[in-house]
């Protein structure tokens, strides 16, 4: 059976006054633009996040690079304890930046535990680009300087995302005021 407009099934015969909409798809004024706001909130924060990431990524990589290759070749033949250093100092740029800058509205007056929480997601996440890089030195024998970053890249972009996630979730968990 086809209604009016061709359409085809039960549904066929019923216009659209007698369709009734679902809660969400009736979204007012108020609700689109408190979304809207929520939506901008969220990227800023993001965008924040990132800036801060980059600034670390900068101090990692710069200085896992120095150390491996730079004047004296300090670490050459040892890039793992290069990488723990790099991503150690990397580690407090990114705390600085995050706690201040990127969550500071959801700062909780509990610093303690934010510190402990903070640096045992940094420590689990730690842990990938190291393992990206002894995977691609050790497993695969790439040894070059490209691939070492490649690898650590690799690490770096899928600890970012780890690392995000368990800020927003157990470390800045705050309700907007600062402390």
């Amino acid at each position: 059976m086809s209604g009016p407009d061709g359409a085809v099934g039960p549904v066929a015969s019923a216009s659209l006054a007698d369709v009734a909409l679902p809660a969400t798809a009736a979204a007012t004024p108020a609700t689109s633009a408190f979304r809207n706001a929520a939506l901008r909130a969220r990227a800023y924060e993001i965008a924040r996040f990132l800036s801060v990431g980059g600034v670390a990524f900068v101090v990692d990589l710069g200085l896992f690079n120095l150390l491996r290759f730079g004047p004296g070749h300090l670490l050459e033949a040892k890039p793992i304890t290069a990488k723990v250093i790099s991503l150690a100092v990397a580690t407090l740029v990114s705390w600085y930046g995050n706690r201040h800058w990127t969550f500071a509205e959801h700062r909780t007056a509990r610093r303690g535990r934010e510190l402990v929480v903070f640096a045992a997601i940094n420590v689990g996440c730690a842990v990938v680009p190291v393992g990206t890089l002894a995977f691609s030195h050790y497993v695969l024998s790439l040894t070059t300087p490209l691939a070492d970053n490649v690898a650590t890249v690799v690490g770096i972009v899928i600890g970012t995302v780890l690392r995000y996630v368990g800020y927003k979730r157990w470390v800045f968990t705050g309700t907007g005021a600062r402390s």
